[in-house]
């Protein structure tokens, strides 16, 4: 199965727009502020947020930057 890491800051409001986007869909995931774990973040090459992740075997699948719902929906597929 995969893993989902939705990278977030709590004052971002594209953040609140992805997470509202994925919970209305039951979609699970984990959420990482990037400027907490700095070393999660260069592993990932975070570079904004929000920024999506779908992971098979900690090899990313798929990245999402941004509030993209047409994005967003193919992870829930």
């Amino acid at each position: 199965m995969a893993r989902i890491i939705k990278f977030e800051k709590n004052d971002c409001a594209p953040c609140a727009q992805v997470s509202a986007f994925l919970d209305n869909r039951g979609i699970t995931y984990e959420t990482i502020n990037p400027f907490d774990q700095p070393d999660l973040a260069a592993k990932f090459k975070i570079r904004t947020v929000p920024t999506v992740l779908v992971l098979n075997n900690e090899e990313v699948q798929q990245r999402i930057i941004g509030f993209k719902p047409e994005e967003l929906a193919s992870i829930a597929l």
